[in-house]
């Protein structure tokens, strides 16, 4: 992206706005095709503000001249450009020749590179940059152009990344100077001694120029093995996260979660999941995510799916009291029955739940009343007080679409578990669905195996509910139909293929990295050695590993199966 303006930059160095009271360091941007103004920087005010200047009689026009003691603007001649930003490893060379964007040709037109980096050269006569930057110089460079006759300005963005299999510890000048990595946002987390997945420990995040003082933790149970682990961020009351440019107003974010991708090296199931269910319906819990890179004291992690985390902030801002009890069902036998998922009486029908918001807190006696009643109801009502009941107690279309949604995915791992149930006491309800943790799916299962796109699995043998709800036909009828709907437009195939051509555009560069560190592990994890036997045993008997960009155009294809299929005949 070239951004023409007046910018200015300390010759030398990477330009990067920032707090006043932070080093200087090379502006955030966004995708080099976004078209956006870069992280942190006003846009213009507009010529016209729609406003009358001061002193006009009321009545009469606005003749469109300039204040009295304001010059006209100086016309554009030559807008400097050299093309789209570079992103380069280091080593490689950077070759760029400075043109007038305008087509401009005049003999007296003449370029200098204001702030030309240590070792780069800029040739006059032919107008051209060249430079070989070193792994010190690993950061975002605004490169300001300027034109000498017209005294224009315009702006070159190189991004220098490390070269992360020669090392992938990288000691950065400034984090706050390696805002992107091949476009997309980067996170420098920084602390002392470890992480756990038992409490949150302070920690230092800089991102995007920005630094915090926050809290992180490790978060997922059967992932906890990983090499490369799920986290949560905590950010403080008066300092919170916002993402300026991706993730669709991820705003003034309390606490963020970093979802590995270690078991998808598709790197696009999570948000193509998250996504569809978003697109589904305006009023449900919709989870915004996006993709960033990570460095760990200093050291490249990769590639992860930035997302909301679900809490009452999340529930508030969708309408949902605060104060609403928020269930996690967190294993199998969270399956709104009386019998667990081996069949025998539960001890307490809130097996398989955790408690997250709400009060009474876990642990405290008639936390569970709420669900108790809810998952009594489902198990214990006739069909009769089932088709009247339930929609007194649920938002039907949540759950009808988390049936829906499930089964389009072939989410194997979320029919049950992996799944949030919100209700408010003090309005009665009525009940919600959040969809959570979404890897297994679009193709493969929890431990990786493939999963066939023809599969048209009902999931009522794991979830009573789904089961009560499909043998009622006032809802099985109108919930199919909507799913043919949905297949038919908001969901439809060309929007599903569209979305994953976008995460690819935004994330193959990066990808490509993580998938040169972690490719190996990923292909070995399952073997005893790896530490991943116990929680997947399956995943080393596979045949089929994909790399890269294999495994993007298997999901691809996947889709373009699925979708055909369950349009001829639903589940």
């Amino acid at each position: 992206m070239v951004a023409c303006g007046g910018s200015s930059a300390g010759g030398g160095g990477p330009d990067a706005p920032g707090p006043a009271d932070e080093a200087p360091g090379p502006s955030p941007s966004p995708t080099p095709d976004s078209g956006q103004p870069d992280a942190g920087t006003l846009p213009p005010d507009d010529t016209d503000s729609g406003t009358p200047d001061a002193g006009i009689p009321p009545g009469e026009t606005d003749a469109g001249t300039p204040d009295a003691g304001t010059p006209p603007p100086k016309p554009t001649v030559c807008a400097p450009t050299a093309g789209e930003a570079r992103w380069v490893q280091e080593g490689e060379p950077v070759t760029a020749t400075v043109t007038c964007g305008t087509g401009h040709k005049a003999a007296d037109v003449r370029f200098t590179v204001d702030n030309l980096p240590q070792g780069a050269s800029f040739d006059e006569p032919t107008a051209t940059l060249r430079w070989t930057p070193t792994r010190a110089q690993s950061a975002v460079w605004n490169l300001v152009l300027h034109e000498r006759s017209t005294g224009e300005t315009g702006t070159l963005k190189v991004g220098v990344a490390p070269n992360i299999v020669a090392a992938d510890k990288v000691e950065f000048a400034d984090p706050a100077t390696y805002t992107e990595e091949y476009g997309l946002p980067v996170f420098h987390l920084s602390f002392e001694g470890g992480l756990t997945s038992g409490g949150y420990r302070p920690a230092q995040l800089v991102y995007r120029g920005r630094r915090f003082e926050i809290e992180a933790q490790y978060r997922g149970a059967t992932s906890s093995v990983f090499p490369k682990r799920s986290l949560t961020f905590k950010f403080k009351d008066e300092d919170l996260f916002s993402e300026p440019v991706f993730g669709g107003g991820f705003e003034d974010k309390k606490r963020v979660v970093l979802i590995t991708t270690f078991n998808d090296n598709s790197y696009v199931r999570a948000r193509l999941a998250f996504d569809l269910w978003n697109r589904m319906a305006p009023d449900h819990v919709q989870i915004r995510t996006y993709s960033a890179v990570l460095y760990m004291n200093n050291r490249f992690m990769g590639v992860y799916t930035v997302a909301d985390h679900v809490d009452k902030r999340l529930m508030a801002a969708h309408g949902l009291s605060k104060d609403a009890d928020l269930f996690k069902a967190v294993d199998n036998n969270a399956n709104f029955s009386r019998l667990d998922h081996a069949g025998q009486p539960k001890p307490s029908l809130d097996l398989g739940f955790e408690k997250k918001e709400g009060t009474p807190e876990e642990g405290k006696p008639h936390a569970f009343d709420t669900l108790n009643d809810f998952v009594a109801f489902v198990a214990d009502s006739d069909a009769a007080a089932f088709r009247t009941g339930f929609p007194q107690r649920a938002k039907v279309s949540d759950y009808e679409d988390w049936w829906i949604f499930n089964t389009l995915i072939l989410g194997t791992d979320s029919q049950g578990k992996n799944a949030y149930h919100a209700y408010d006491p003090a309005t009665g309800g009525p009940w919600r669905f959040i969809p959570w943790d979404l890897d297994a799916s679009l193709g493969q299962n929890f431990d990786t195996t493939r999963s066939s796109p023809t599969a048209r699995l009902t999931f009522e043998a794991d979830n009573l509910l789904f089961k009560r709800m499909l043998a009622e036909p006032a809802i099985a009828g109108p919930m199919r139909e909507r799913y043919r709907k949905l297949l038919r437009e908001e969901l439809k195939l060309e929007t599903a293929l569209s979305l994953i051509d976008g995460y690819v555009k935004e994330t193959a560069p990066a990808a490509k990295r993580d998938w040169a560190k972690w490719g190996p592990k990923y292909k070995t994890f399952g073997t005893e050695a790896s530490g991943g036997a116990g929680n997947f045993p399956d995943w080393d008997d596979r045949q089929d590993f994909n790399e890269y960009e294999g495994e993007v155009e298997y999901v691809r294809q996947w889709v373009k199966t699925r979708w055909p299929a369950l349009q001829e005949r639903l589940p």
